[in-house]
């Protein structure tokens, strides 16, 4: 216990400094002495506006969404019993994505807030929608007939918003960026909006930890220790939801931190969940921190979005991750 305390206070001091590096470097560099004076003895002053403006809700912002979307990650790879499973396996970044583009489509605005709150609104719908179509029919709910649902709803909804964006030119214009996943241009009025919900998720998700300790064991096994199965995976679903679509409503859908995340902190904490869930979501939020201070640096004098960052580091690792789980066999 000693040793993972430890290698969790050591991912915790290098987030704090992955969090001031992301607030210090950029197109614009700002000096250490102007963040602390833009929280100390503010003046107004082009840097302390920068630190306060731009560069703090994007860092809190990067923070809470790879902390979310690993701890999303950790929950789905439980329930599921599948090492390649991740948010997106609810359908949930597309049925985000699939709103926005309604949304933006109808009402011809590229508000960020409109672009927020429909997202958040199509996640959820898509995650009960997994929900209820793996709950039809005789057999009772099973990881295999959640996972089946999710890759249809999944299908269905990138189908519709390709779609959508044919059709419309201007809503592919506008979209583009969005659905590349980015944090920037977001700022602290969304953050605190989008915040009560990622940490109901978060403190769920620790709530759920142990009865996941059972529930990755098998469902037999489970039923047999006198766990309510059914009853905990709703529990768990709702969560991801609130979790992955909060994530996905604010910073559009970022790839591969909920599926590798969760296998790094397994690796560093072991099989219990109570320790994997805080080890992924610092390990989480200090990966999509460093993924945003690389896009800033990769082309000169722009800024890539950061999920394109997370999908080119991401992708080799689901490479080696398949090839793995196929060589088990």
């Amino acid at each position: 216990m000693r040793g993972r305390m430890t290698g969790l206070a050591v991912l915790f001091v290098f987030l704090v400094l992955a969090w001031t590096s992301s607030i210090m470097f950029g197109i614009v560099r700002v000096p250490f002495a102007a963040v602390i004076d833009a929280f100390w003895a503010f003046d107004g002053s082009r840097d302390q506006l920068i630190v306060r403006s731009v560069r703090l809700p994007r860092a809190m912002i990067a923070m809470l969404v790879g902390g979310s979307l690993a701890a999303a990650g950790c929950l789905m790879q439980a329930l599921s019993r599948n090492a390649l499973a991740g948010p997106e396996l609810f359908g949930i970044n597309y049925g985000a994505a699939l709103t926005t583009v309604i949304a933006s489509f109808l009402f011809g605005t590229t508000s960020l807030g409109l672009f927020t709150w429909s997202a958040f609104a199509g996640a959820a719908i898509a995650g009960f929608s997994v929900f209820i179509l793996s709950s039809i029919g005789r057999q009772p709910l099973t990881s295999v007939k959640l996972v089946l649902a999710g890759a249809t709803i999944n299908l269905l909804l990138a189908s519709l918003t390709q779609g959508i964006l044919i059709l419309n030119e201007q809503s592919l214009d506008t979209m583009r960026f969005w659905l590349a996943g980015s944090i920037t241009g977001r700022d602290m009025q969304l953050f605190l909006a989008v915040l009560p919900y990622m940490l109901l998720g978060l403190v769920g998700s620790f709530l759920l930890a142990g009865h996941m300790n059972v529930i990755s064991l098998g469902e037999e096994m489970a039923q047999g220790l006198g766990q309510r199965v059914i009853f905990i995976k709703l529990l768990c679903i709702g969560v991801i939801i609130v979790l992955a679509g909060s994530a996905v409503a604010i910073a559009g859908p970022i790839a591969f931190i909920g599926l590798a995340v969760p296998h790094m902190a397994r690796f560093m904490a072991g099989t219990n969940y109570r320790w994997i869930l805080p080890y992924a979501i610092v390990l989480g939020a200090l990966l999509l921190l460093l993924a945003d201070i690389a896009a800033r640096f990769i082309l000169p004098g722009e800024e890539l979005p950061v999920g394109v960052v997370t999908a080119f580091l991401g992708a080799p690792f689901l490479i080696y991750l398949a090839q793995r789980k196929g060589g088990a066999k």
